[in-house]
């Protein structure tokens, strides 16, 4: 079984398009870069979402954000390297709980939690045994 990082982690480069008037970064930008995080973790834990949209869960299924709850801490600015580290903090039935954080260097920037839930045909449905054993690897121990 191929080891999980607790925390996935993508390295995302500020461009000038991720900023506002002012030369920081648009809220709406961090997120942008979660979901390209969120969407690199479900890569890394060999979930392909153009596949499970297509039925490799049997049902065509996909994930959504339901809710999300964002601190904004301190601001980045444009050619800034950040690192998003995305960690599952629970998984219910339908749905999972994440952890998102926007860092410069060990600078927290943005912390965010984020409910996912499983969807088919426009209705929340319970996670696939495979995909919830998937996510239990990266719940904290």
């Amino acid at each position: 079984m191929k080891t999980i990082e607790p925390y996935q982690r993508l390295s995302i480069r500020v461009y000038y398009e991720d900023t506002d008037f002012s030369g920081l970064v648009y809220h709406a930008s961090y997120l942008r870069f979660m979901e390209r995080a969120r969407t690199e973790m479900l890569r890394a834990l060999g979930m392909d979402q153009r596949a499970l949209l297509e039925g490799a869960a049997g049902a065509p299924i996909f994930f959504v954000v339901r809710s999300m709850e964002i601190d904004f801490q301190r601001p980045a600015t444009m050619d800034d390297l950040l690192t998003v580290e995305t960690q599952a903090l629970e998984i219910g039935g339908a749905s999972f709980m994440l952890e998102q954080r926007v860092l410069r260097q060990a600078e927290l920037l943005v912390r965010a939690k984020v409910r996912i839930v499983c969807v088919e045909a426009g209705r929340a449905r319970r996670l696939p045994s495979d995909i919830r054993t998937k996510f239990e690897r990266l719940l904290p121990n």
